[in-house]
């Protein structure tokens, strides 16, 4: 046997080290996208089950050991209905990758490597200056910003803008008074793509402090490689949410920090959202920081 060892009477060979470690990483890419959501609950719930059968069926119990096999029977099929949003979750998370994009992979380093080298140049100023007025002025807004793609399924919910980004877009835009306020602004390769577009709702278990407009955001980044901006009309307080993950009340530089670190991939630490649901819950929001309606007093005292 090539690169293996006997474990008892059992044969390990390569092939079986690197077949365990492929599950391994599968199931643990299960759990990831099942964690803080009922489908975690529904799953262990099968899990109970389906060992309730085996032991019913050592036990040689004929009438029950038969009714759970017709159940089992159909439960690959029960899992796909059940699982749905996870098993889209899952074929997304593949989807995302650069390699399986359109064209060959040449083609897809280039496009990777161009759209870098233009939000390089792109100036984010615009934004960040929006969000903090936007949160000066209680409005709320909830901006989604892609740099892989239009989000072409999502911006066809809304109205189209093709517009480069500007602060008094912006500011048009989320105008309460705006017809187009209510819902999501998609930005791409530096242009405001479209308005009034519908998100997806995240279906976990999110503290009273936090609106529809937040669940939304949520449930973008849990369906999408995008980062999500979100204005509260409440507090006026800034959040991000990436791949499900939520960093809240944040000053206009760590705004700043996010959409960089998003564009040009640089390292970062992010607790996990279950952590952070957790202590909003608990004590709020414990971080503390100069509100952003002084930042706009201290920009009037200036003028």
């Amino acid at each position: 046997m090539i690169l293996g060892f006997n474990i008892g009477f059992l044969e390990v060979g390569w092939v079986d080290i690197i077949d365990i470690l492929f599950v391994a990483v599968l199931l643990y890419q299960v759990y990831k996208l099942m964690k803080g959501s009922v489908a975690i609950k529904v799953f262990l719930g099968f899990l109970i089950l389906y060992l309730i059968y085996l032991v019913v069926n050592a036990v040689q119990m004929e009438l029950l050991s038969n009714i759970l096999g017709q159940f089992m029977g159909v439960g690959v099929i029960a899992a796909i209905i059940l699982f749905q949003p996870e098993i889209r979750k899952f074929l997304l998370l593949l989807g995302r990758a650069p390699i399986f994009n359109e064209g060959n992979i040449l083609e897809n380093f280039k496009s990777i490597w161009t759209s870098r080298i233009g939000y390089k140049k792109a100036d984010v100023t615009p934004l960040i200056e929006a969000a903090k007025t936007l949160g000066g002025t209680n409005t709320g807004a909830l901006i989604v910003l892609s740099k892989n793609s239009e989000l072409k399924f999502f911006a066809e919910s809304g109205d189209r803008i093709d517009a480069v980004v500007s602060k008094r877009l912006l500011m048009a835009i989320f105008n309460k008074y705006s017809p187009l306020h209510d819902g999501a602004v998609i930005i791409y390769d530096n242009k405001i793509v479209a308005a009034r577009c519908i998100l997806p709702v995240t279906e976990r278990d999110m503290p009273a402090q936090f609106g529809l407009r937040h669940r939304a955001a949520l449930g973008m980044s849990e369906n999408t490689d995008s980062l999500v901006i979100v204005v509260s009309e409440e507090t006026g307080q800034l959040s991000t949410m990436r791949n499900g993950e939520i960093t809240h009340n944040l000053s206009t530089q760590e705004l700043r920090k996010a959409i960089n670190e998003y564009l040009y991939e640089e390292t970062k630490e992010v607790s996990g959202t279950d952590s952070i649901l957790k202590k909003a819950k608990e004590e709020g929001s414990t971080k503390k920081e100069e509100p952003i309606n002084s930042d706009v007093k201290k920009e009037k005292e200036s003028a």
